[in-house]
């Protein structure tokens, strides 16, 4: 478990929540630990960006409410190797917590959109990086791709316009060497963007 002091109280989360929710705007909440995320899902957010740990009957209660869950895996293991190397072992500690809660997520039936938190890790790395991260930690393939595309369209409320191949949506799509479904590493070898009806060839 990760506990922490909220920088928000309940209260004043649920007045956030309900105005933006009254402008019909969606809210996300940067939340990783037990009270933060407790006290996002009482206030009704529509997403969890991060949730390191959640406690059980939290994932309950998002699963209920259908707030989605958006795990950043790779940053965490990533940023944890430089804080281990400064002698900090809590972020150590913290990969293996937050696996344990995207499982659990995964087991509840949370709606789980793909994240990166771009920007946390070094810009030369692929952010594509992160299909792996949630592979490795026992999504299915085909779940991981569909987070980052349906599922995420979904959460973005664009379903009409993006997220899967069908007709009068953009055209936006990404070629790989191989079948990703049998090795989801091969996301991180992009040939060729197609973006909006037009073809982007990797010099």
């Amino acid at each position: 478990m990760l506990d922490d002091i909220p920088t928000f109280t309940i209260d004043e989360l649920k007045a956030m929540v309900d105005e933006a929710h009254r402008q019909r705007h969606p809210v996300a909440v940067h939340a990783m630990a037990l009270n933060g995320v407790h006290n996002a899902v009482q206030a009704g957010v529509d997403s969890v960006e991060h949730g390191d740990y959640i406690a059980p009957e939290d994932l309950q209660a998002m699963k209920q409410k259908g707030i989605w869950y958006v795990p950043t895996l790779y940053v965490g293991e990533y940023v944890a190797q430089g804080r281990a190397a400064e002698g900090a072992k809590v972020w150590v500690d913290m990969i293996n917590i937050n696996q344990e809660t995207f499982r659990r997520a995964m087991q509840a039936g949370v709606k789980i959109a793909f994240g990166t938190d771009i920007g946390g890790f070094d810009w030369k790395i692929d952010p594509a990086i992160q299909f792996e991260t949630m592979v490795n930690d026992g999504m299915p393939a085909a779940q991981a791709i569909r987070a980052a595309t349906s599922d995420a369209a979904q959460l973005l409320r664009m379903s009409d316009e993006i997220g899967t191949v069908e007709q009068g949506k953009k055209a936006d799509i990404v070629a790989v060497p191989g079948n990703p479904l049998q090795d989801v590493k091969l996301l991180q070898q992009v040939n060729f963007v197609v973006k909006d009806g037009t073809v982007y060839r990797r010099p």
